[in-house]
């Protein structure tokens, strides 16, 4: 069933077109990744689905069924509310039902109204269809699996951060009615342990969505397909990203060899038109003109390729060589009056090491990466500096850049030594270009801001990079170009990141922090997991383990067990066989002429037989079980 179809849709600002003539369908159940560079329409897109923007050209067309939901939509919400209550508010309309099914029940035990028999029926199909059995737990258990505490659920909404925020409104979206969900950056804000409790929600939803996202990972994990807004297009290509860029490469050079043939065999052509020109007999013309029509088919056949789409132009290099030892870290601990961070924290760095940070959101990584860069002091413990080492940070905030100056004074300040040429070469590498170099930093994105900080670092030559989740305001394509650039840093990394994907590129060794220390695992993120899961199977097996017993003792205990295993089952086989009977019963019962001519008895009887059928499941259920214990 289709949910959406987009017909010649073109859609545009006064500054230009974002993209035109697109085409494409949205099918229930799709998984789709948005992706593009910044500013290439995106969020745009989302907005004329939800027809809050409308096209220039062509349209969307709606499917009848379709119910959209959309992360703005809950950005408002009671400041009086608490986390949990204003949660259940998706369940609004559950809830009244409830309070309706209630007094109809109550009505129900003074009058046997058929009306009213009826409107119980529906009430209660449709209760069950939106999770009224469940709803509660389910929203608790959405809220702790984004990342709140137990105790954040009575915390009142106007306490809550913007960060925190912005999960309940993904917490609401979530537990919906929706069957097309539209996710605008949904791991924003989210640690590790959140986005796999996303990713598992989004595998196990029924229904569509379409997701814009950074994260290669997330897109690698939950989309089937992938659509791409580039070059004033949006195509739709089935496969995950890293399928999506795998056919991208291929249909690219397909495209781009077909051209350079085709612009070989035009250049003949001209060539055996020009010759024919020189002959200059009316046969030669004749011959020119059925040439020429072969050389405009072509031309009109002919696809140009794109061209690559601009990036940045990173480069790290050192100055110097830093000594064995890059940072050594011994019992570190800090915490904030009612909020400890981590304590016991011992990590030793040698040159040339990539090591990242890991850890749940609270634990203290930024603010470790802080006292490092001396900018905050440690409650305890000791840390030092390796010799030869110049660092190198990157703060995710990126809030140290003066918004009063215009981008090409933001970096030439800071380095005075450098002529103008040079400075605006290096800007020019980062796309800061013409006039846009005497933009104030004030007018800056978050991307674009992200950039100058990285190119005062990269200018800087450290051989310690310090970098605070760098990836957070970069597009795909400059994320991809900053891990380039990082692969071939001659230097020392030290990152916390939650870009799962730019970790598996980079990292040679993980830290896992916690409030109690950290543990090192070589290798990178697929080696983490695989280091959480052997650990997490250890604990349970240790929960399991039962503490040795006298060995009579135990098997005293295993024969009065199997005594009443097989005691039970004996039971079982006779309440199944009593039962089968029953139902074969109300089964024929049905089909008398007194009972299916009585509305009420017919009622009766279906529900008894209802309740006898789904009693004989739970009964069957429970002899499998047993009978596997064997």
């Amino acid at each position: 069933m289709s949910l959406l179809t987009a017909q010649n849709l073109t859609f545009g600002f006064l500054d230009g077109v974002l993209f035109k003539g697109a085409a494409f369908k949205v099918e229930d159940n799709d998984r789709i990744g948005l992706i593009g560079a910044n500013g290439t329409g995106k969020t745009s897109l989302f907005k004329l689905i939800t027809g809050e923007y409308s096209p220039t050209e062509g349209g969307i067309v709606r499917g009848k069924d379709v119910r959209i939901g959309y992360m703005e939509q809950y950005l408002e919400c009671d400041d009086n509310q608490t986390l949990y209550g204003e949660a259940l508010t998706v369940f609004n309309d559950v809830i009244e039902m409830e309070l309706q099914l209630a007094d109809i029940n109550r009505q129900l035990l003074e009058s046997s109204d058929i009306a009213l028999i009826e409107r119980q029926l529906r009430l209660t199909d449709e209760i069950e269809r939106r999770d009224g059995l469940i709803y509660e737990a389910k929203t608790k258990a959405s809220l702790l699996g984004l990342g709140f505490k137990e105790e954040d659920l009575t915390a009142r909404v106007s306490t809550l951060s913007g960060g925190q925020r912005s999960k309940l409104s993904l917490c609401k979206l979530l537990l919906s009615n929706a069957n097309l969900l539209l996710l605008d950056e949904p791991t924003n804000n989210l640690d590790v342990d959140a986005i796999n409790w996303l990713e598992d929600f989004l595998m196990k939803y029924r229904g569509a969505f379409m997701v814009v996202s950074h994260d290669r990972y997330f897109l690698d994990k939950v989309t089937s397909g992938t659509m791409e807004i580039a070059h004033n297009k949006i195509m739709l290509t089935k496969g995950n990203y890293t399928v999506f860029q795998k056919l991208k490469a291929e249909r690219e050079l397909t495209i781009e060899r077909e051209y350079e043939k085709a612009i070989t065999e035009i250049r003949r052509i001209e060539g055996i038109i020009e010759q024919q020109k020189r002959f200059n007999q009316e046969r030669n013309y004749i011959t020119i003109a059925s040439k020429q029509k072969q050389i405009d088919r072509l031309k009109e056949a002919l696809v140009v390729p794109d061209k690559a789409l601009q990036s940045v132009n990173f480069s790290f290099k050192t100055d110097l060589r830093a000594g064995d030892e890059v940072l050594i870290v011994d019992e570190l601990s800090k915490s904030f009056p009612g909020k400890p961070l981590f304590k016991n924290f011992d990590l030793k760095i040698f040159r040339d090491d990539r090591v990242f940070l890991l850890g749940p959101n609270g634990c203290g990584k930024s603010t470790f990466l802080k006292i490092i860069n001396r900018e905050q002091m440690p409650d305890s413990g000791a840390f030092r500096i390796g010799s030869n080492v110049k660092i190198g940070y990157f703060d995710q905030n990126i809030d140290k850049l003066d918004s009063g100056k215009t981008v090409l004074d933001e970096v030439w300040d800071m380095y005075r030594f450098m002529t103008e040429t040079e400075v605006r070469n290096a800007l020019a590498a980062f796309l800061f270009r013409g006039e846009d170099v005497y933009k104030k930093v004030s007018l800056l994105s978050g991307g674009e801001r992200a950039k100058i900080s990285l190119l005062k670092i990269m200018l800087a030559r450290p051989n310690f990079l310090i970098l605070d989740e760098p990836t957070n305001h970069l597009d795909i394509t400059s994320r991809e170009v900053l891990e380039n650039a990082l692969c071939d840093f001659d230097g020392t990394l030290l990152v916390v990141s939650h870009d799962r994907y730019f970790i598996n590129k980079l990292s040679s060794r993980i830290i896992h922090l916690t409030h109690d220390g950290a543990v090192s695992i070589d290798g990178n993120y697929d080696n983490y997991l695989a280091f959480r899961e052997n650990q997490q199977a250890s604990e349970v097996k240790a929960v399991e383990k039962k503490p040795a017993v006298n060995d009579y003792k135990l098997r005293k205990e295993q024969a009065s067990l199997e005594r009443k295993r097989k005691t039970r089952i004996n039971k079982l086989e006779t309440e199944i066989g009593e039962l089968e009977e029953k139902i074969q019963e109300l089964q024929d019962t049905l089909s008398t002429p007194e009972v299916s001519a009585d509305y009420e008895k017919l009622l009766s009887v279906t529900a008894e037989l209802d309740e006898s059928k789904n009693y004989l499941d739970s009964l069957y259920t429970e002899w499998e079980e047993l009978q596997t214990e064997e």
